[in-house]
């Protein structure tokens, strides 16, 4: 990192903690105690409001917070934003009140003519391709706003009825958005599909604090079936294990059981259909063992596709 662009962030870094240390600005910017003592004479030619404390517990504090200057961003600092962006373009849906085309023409705005043209010679040699959002969804911004502030919701969800919800977060997967929840009469973490959602509305009944401070990837360990799941195991190969790990659900898991690779776990009676289809998907990468009725369906599964060929 060059010194101009060092002093930067070193500016933002104290301005944000207003009490600092050497040791701490040694580790964060990676640099030698002698370099640290030379950017801070640096900061304060430059109109730092900076004093020492000494002491045992001494440091530098500043003075004020201070006005900062615009972020500025090197070139592959600005190559790696745009190409990010480009996550946004299949996305009809966002849970913000914006568009990719808005963000495009303002961040192309923002460019010399050079860095366009870059980005332009860029865009002939590297391409993303994204899967299509299938459906729109149009509560995204309310959900991610109450998993934000912490807050409950009364949702309509397809044909079920009025469900009270507190959402815990949102992911995008395989063309659809999903909003990760614990439904509070249920007691229990569940997914919903976001264009499911007919209605939604805040409301002000109190959020279940030990679920609104979990930390996104801890919230398949909430996940616990009905009373009504059915369990189901099935031997799967290796190439079925990378197709798990690309796409499953809370509801299941790779287990080892006598020096075998499983794919073990549970799916409600009336989602028989949805785990039918996706265990099609596996094809001759796993073999259900358990329970019959299940191997049963996904023979007619089959069958009905023979009949269609």
């Amino acid at each position: 990192m060059k010194k101009t662009e060092r002093l930067h962030h070193m500016l933002r870094f104290i301005n944000q903690k207003q009490h600092f240390t050497l040791p701490e600005l040694m580790q964060e910017f990676h640099i030698s105690k002698r370099t640290a003592l030379r950017d801070i004479a640096s900061l304060e030619e430059m109109g730092a409001p900076i004093y020492v404390e000494y002491g045992r517990y001494g440091g530098y504090r500043l003075l004020q917070q201070m006005q900062l200057p615009p972020i500025s961003f090197n070139t592959d600092e600005l190559h790696a934003l745009y190409f990010a962006m480009q996550a946004l373009r299949s996305f009809s849906s966002l849970p913000f009140q914006t568009t990719f085309d808005s963000v495009h023409q303002k961040f192309m705005a923002a460019l010399s003519d050079k860095q366009r043209d870059n980005i332009h010679n860029m865009q002939q040699r590297i391409t993303f391709k994204h899967t299509e959002q299938i459906k729109d969804s149009s509560h995204l911004e309310l959900l991610l706003m109450a998993a934000v502030q912490q807050q409950v919701i009364q949702m309509t969800y397809s044909d079920n009825g009025p469900r009270i919800i507190q959402p815990i977060a949102l992911y995008a997967s395989k063309g659809y958005w999903y909003c990760q929840a614990y439904d509070l009469k249920k007691e229990a973490y569940r997914v919903f599909r976001c264009d499911r959602i007919i209605t939604a509305l805040l409301t002000e009944i109190e959020p279940v604090k030990q679920i609104a401070n979990l930390h996104a990837e801890h919230l398949h360990a909430l996940w616990k079936p009905s009373e009504q799941a059915i369990s189901f195991q099935c031997k799967i190969s290796e190439a079925g294990m990378e197709l798990f790990r690309q796409n499953h659900f809370p509801s299941m898991h790779l287990e080892e059981q006598h020096g075998m690779q499983m794919l073990v776990g549970t799916y409600e009676p009336h989602e028989l259909d949805f785990i039918v289809s996706y265990l099609a998907g596996y094809g001759t990468s796993i073999q259900i063992v358990t329970p019959d009725t299940l191997k049963e369906s996904l023979r007619q599964h089959y069958l009905h596709l023979l009949s269609q060929v």
